[in-house]
């Protein structure tokens, strides 16, 4: 059974028929903590892709070394919130205007030969590759295979051959190859990139993210303490690695806050219409699980139903066919709405309001 905290139930009492946000600061802070203490000697820089809610990056700072970015607008936005921060850039098709930022970002990742062509110096810079190894169990495959992120070795040796009449500073090289795996899975991937970056002669890599989250099981956690003990292991002198999770740190600090309009039947199945959509939480839809939740009141038995958004879209479904107690005018509680959530969502379909944002501290 999920748990709300008692600053975000207050927030449910009193909400309207706008829907919510909630990011519990204070959870987040331990979290980072726990996260930052797990993984000590490895440096940290947070994926802001997963939420960068000013609040949130500021929470964050002082557990991390670093920001990850993947675009000319989050390169501005952390500068404008943490400006002292050093900031790495990634993505795939960099624009010119995105190349023209290198040289004052603190690491480049190039993601491919032309990228490295078309780039002005100074910079510094790792080579972003895709190795041909194993990611079965993952959620998303960036790499280990043929896919739009980063070099196979062939186009790093491009690039390694241009470097050497090219104002550019190699530093290392990064490699994100899959989401969702375990810690385990994980550490088998960096084995893999270690032996790779070591017959490069390099001394710097990024490991990338891709620590597991199981919407399936919110009180199953990455276990950041076997993943540390298993870097720091793996470290040699002189060596600096680095982490880029983003999910994993932030997922659990956020609620999704929103009304119960409706309860109705439809050849024989229970829906429950919700004040919100997934224009608001777009997680579940694409990731294709039922998002957990709490029903705040709920005194009617408990029932399978189908819990959708008001969008005209058969796809605005939150979670299908739970067992849920709830009725017209009950809040329902989201959990786990701290990452790719609202900031991956499609805001202005159907044009309904925003929701409204709350910062527990």
């Amino acid at each position: 059974m999920i748990e709300v905290p008692e600053g975000v139930a207050a927030v449910a009492w009193s909400l309207g028929d706008v829907p919510a946000y909630v990011y519990d600061l204070a959870a987040l802070d331990a979290h980072a903590a726990a996260v930052r203490a797990a993984t000590e000697g490895v440096e940290i820089h947070y994926a802001v892709k997963a939420n960068p809610d000013p609040e949130v990056l500021h929470t964050l700072a002082p557990h991390v070394d670093g920001l990850e970015v993947a675009s000319g607008g989050e390169f501005a936005h952390v500068r404008s919130v943490l400006p002292d921060m050093p900031v790495s850039v990634g993505g795939p098709g960099k624009t010119a205007d995105e190349l023209a930022l290198a040289p004052s970002a603190y690491r480049w990742h190039v993601e491919s030969p032309a990228e490295l062509r078309r780039l002005a110096g100074p910079a510094e810079v790792l080579l972003r590759v895709n190795l041909d190894v194993p990611v079965s169990g993952a959620s998303l495959a960036m790499g280990g295979g043929a896919t739009p992120f980063g070099m196979d070795p062939a186009g790093v040796a491009e690039c390694l051959a241009s470097l050497a009449s090219s104002s550019v500073r190699l530093r290392g090289i990064h490699a994100h190859l899959a989401s969702g795996l375990a810690a385990p899975a994980l550490l088998a991937l960096a084995d893999a990139v270690l032996a790779y970056a070591r017959g490069l002669g390099v001394a710097e890599i990024n490991l990338g993210g891709g620590m597991a989250v199981a919407y399936d099981d919110p009180d199953a956690r990455f276990d950041w303490a076997a993943y540390g003990a298993g870097l720091r292991e793996r470290a040699r002198p002189g060596e600096t690695l680095r982490i880029e999770p983003g999910r994993a740190l932030t997922a659990y600090c956020g609620w999704y806050l929103t009304t119960v309009i409706d309860v109705k039947r439809v050849h024989g199945e229970r829906f429950a219409v919700l004040s919100g959509g997934t224009h608001h939480l777009r997680t579940p839809v694409t990731k294709g699980h039922d998002q957990p939740f709490a029903v705040l009141g709920g005194g009617s038995p408990a029932e399978p139903t189908t819990l959708v958004g008001r969008l005209c879209t058969p796809k605005d479904v939150f979670a299908r066919k739970v067992p849920a107690s709830l009725g017209v005018g009950d809040v329902v509680a989201f959990a786990m709405a701290g990452a790719y959530a609202w900031n991956i969502s499609h805001h202005d379909f159907l044009m309904h309001p925003k929701p409204a944002f709350h910062h527990l501290r």
